[in-house]
């Protein structure tokens, strides 16, 4: 008897399942890698889900199905994977291959944060759901003008707004917004309740800043790498080594001139950085994160001379 009670509730559970929609069947199936990747990356769970429903037909699209590609994230120019070509916005366009609908729910998070035209996305309220999708248009995720609406409707419809909320501990340990990483920090003379790495020692008759726990100024009209040097009783090959350049070279007001050695890596939470022109600065993106030239391109396995392409991804960490 207790036999056929087990399998008369699992063939219930069977028809149940089948009698669900497309819709609530995805949502039932990446619900917990959503939530996984919010509290990773700082992305709602909620447009997440709803993002991944629209894309890929609730996971039914040929690019879903034969290529783990959730999101529609084409290859752009720094995509060294596997992909397929599709027609979208115009013919036989390039998109990416992931092993897995893991990596493609993870690749997605990441293409959010580390683009720079996204990161503005952070700085709103994790559970407002309707600016978060007004924003992904805005920042040119999709080019449907209903594209905000539409998941909107489907996080409304389905109540996806519901794996947006979490835990005190957990709402402590999501990572701060990229923007507020990167901004640099005010510094004060042998702050006692500053960190160790950011009691600095030097004169402050001007205004000292540190990014990634590192000391800097910035230039101003008139100044030269040198001439900095001086102020803060250093050498000059010394400040010259802190900011990865062999001989000293025009200073533009507004430059950052780091006062100590960069980092080898970035701060948990800026794990990355996706170029986005062609030719971008490899020394400026390590200035502006605050680390070493040498360290980054042994990390990405770069050789002395790096040229950059849109879209190409750079490990920080």
């Amino acid at each position: 008897m207790k036999r056929i009670i087990l399998v008369v509730a699992s063939l219930f559970a069977a028809l149940l399942l089948q009698a669900q929609s497309p819709q609530q069947r995805y949502i039932d199936t990446y619900s917990d890698i959503a939530v996984s990747e919010m509290l990773r990356s700082g992305v709602p769970a909620s447009i997440t889900l709803a993002q991944g429903i629209l894309e890929s037909g609730a996971g039914l699209s040929k690019l879903a199905v034969e290529g783990n590609n959730h999101f529609g994230i084409k290859c752009h120019k720094g995509w060294t994977g596997p992909s397929m070509h599709l027609d979208d916005d115009r013919r036989h366009e390039c998109f990416r291959v992931y092993d897995s609908a893991e990596d493609s729910f993870r690749d997605h998070s990441d293409f959010l944060r580390y683009r720079d035209r996204y990161k503005f996305l952070f700085d709103l309220e994790r559970t407002d759901y309707k600016a978060w999708a007004y924003g992904l248009k805005q920042a040119g995720y999709a080019t449907d003008p209903k594209y905000p609406a539409k998941l909107i409707q489907y996080i409304e419809e389905y109540k996806l707004m519901r794996y947006d909320i979490v835990t005190m501990e957990e709402e402590a340990a999501l990572p701060e917004p990229p923007h507020r990483m990167e901004a640099p920090k005010t510094v004060r003379e042998e702050d006692e309740n500053a960190p160790v790495q950011e009691q600095f020692h030097f004169a402050l008759s001007r205004q000292l800043y540190s990014l990634n726990g590192v000391p800097f100024v910035y230039a101003m009209e008139g100044e030269s790498y040198r001439s900095i040097a001086r102020y803060y009783h250093l050498f000059k090959w010394e400040i010259l080594k802190y900011n990865d350049l062999k001989a000293d070279e025009a200073l533009l007001p507004g430059t950052i001139v780091y006062l100590a050695a960069k980092k080898k890596h970035t701060p948990s939470g800026l794990d990355k950085y996706i170029v986005a022109e062609d030719g971008e600065s490899f020394h400026a993106i390590c200035q502006r994160f605050a680390v070493k030239e040498k360290a980054i391109r042994k990390l990405n396995g770069f050789g002395a001379q790096v040229e950059l392409k849109e879209g190409e991804e750079i490990k920080l960490r």
